[in-house]
């Protein structure tokens, strides 16, 4: 009996450990955006978060998001990297770059499509999809109705990345306006 309840202890303890990096796109995630709530949900849980801020998230230049995140990565050495919207194309881009130190795990939210053609975002695009994603387990989740990646292109996204896919119904961009603020699902994640 002593046996389980160590093994127990240590299990609890080793996720309490984990480090988690939550990344956002273009305009940020704060309140009420479920990043926000996540990082608070992280943290009052013992275990270790960084909510990053990438500067001029209004304004995203790639050079420079590119260097804050390659020191936010050094600096913070995490475990699992959770990346929003244009967060994800930055991940992609420093993978092409073939850098990265592999995590346990990557959960991309929302990426918006490789070609994407916003004007403010140039900088980020045209994109080549990774071959490696510097990461042991990997899981893509989309939405029906995306505006930035429709379901096509998030199939075959799942599909060259060679990873799991979660589709939401009806989840707009997964983000506040979309009513993602809590969500319970990736708060789970963190956990396993």
């Amino acid at each position: 009996m002593l046996a389980i309840i160590i093994l127990y202890f240590h299990q609890k303890v080793e996720k309490m450990n984990r480090k988690v990096l939550l990344l956002h796109g273009w305009g940020g995630s704060d309140y009420p955006h479920w990043q926000s709530w996540l990082a608070g949900e992280i943290a009052k849980n013992y275990a270790t978060v960084s909510f990053f801020a990438f500067s001029d998230f209004e304004n995203p230049k790639l050079d420079v998001w590119k260097d804050e995140l390659k020191q936010q990565l050094k600096e913070f050495n995490p475990d699992i990297v959770i990346c929003h919207s244009l967060a994800n194309t930055l991940w992609f881009h420093l993978c092409n770059e073939g850098e990265l130190k592999e995590i346990q795990k990557l959960i991309l939210v929302a990426p918006p499509s490789n070609s994407c053609k916003i004007q403010e975002l140039k900088s980020f695009f045209p994109l080549a999809t990774p071959q490696n994603l510097y990461a042991k387990e990997a899981i893509l989740v989309t939405s029906t109705d995306d505006p930035y990646l429709t379901i096509d292109e998030a199939k075959k996204l799942q599909e060259t990345l060679s990873i799991e896919m979660k589709v939401l119904a009806n989840a707009g961009h997964i983000n506040a306006d979309s009513g993602y603020g809590e969500w319970e699902w990736i708060y789970q994640q963190t956990t396993k």
